[in-house]
């Protein structure tokens, strides 16, 4: 499994069912292998970063250099797996987790208010001003019972996510 001269096995298909926690169906997961050895030019058994923004999508996506860190280097099984906080039939709490590795961008499994600031300088770009950014997220954080001074754990990042969608939605 893993390179475009070999098939996937029914247990392949099953065994990476099981991995991502049967968020996708066993055709889903022939055309994603289809498209992971797309994607797997030199088929190596996994996918590069620059292969990876051959995706007009991943490379138009304003946190695409926090992602590449991410996927760089994925198998099959790791990309299906990654891909699954994308589907459909996620849990919100799976979504929220990989909205967390994006903002933990050391990897470290804590975010601080500077990491949370570059995220929202990506998405935000130069709609608002750096102060404007500031007083937003200080506010978020207040609201949830933190300060700019706080490091946020996942638990502590899905208090504030909580908190966001409550506000907006």
């Amino acid at each position: 499994m893993g390179n475009s001269s070999s098939m996937l096995t029914q247990y392949d298909i099953e065994e990476v069912q099981e991995y991502c926690q049967n968020l996708f169906s066993q055709q889903e997961i022939v055309s994603l292998y289809q498209r992971f050895c797309q994607l797997d030019r030199n088929a190596k058994g996994f996918i590069s970063a620059d292969e990876f923004l051959s995706v007009p999508e991943f490379a138009m996506n304003p946190l695409s250099q926090r992602l590449l860190k991410m996927v760089d280097g994925l198998n099959f099984k790791d990309f299906v797996a990654f891909l699954s906080a994308f589907s459909a039939k996620a849990s919100v709490q799976q979504k929220v987790k990989l909205i967390f590795k994006v903002y933990d961008s050391d990897g470290n499994g804590k975010v601080s208010f500077n990491d949370m600031l570059e995220v929202l300088r990506d998405l935000s770009g130069s709609f608002i001003s750096d102060v404007q950014r500031e007083q937003v997220l200080t506010q978020l954080l207040k609201e949830a019972g933190y300060s700019k001074d706080s490091y946020l754990t996942l638990d502590d990042f899905n208090k504030v996510i909580s908190i966001l969608f409550y506000i907006y939605y």
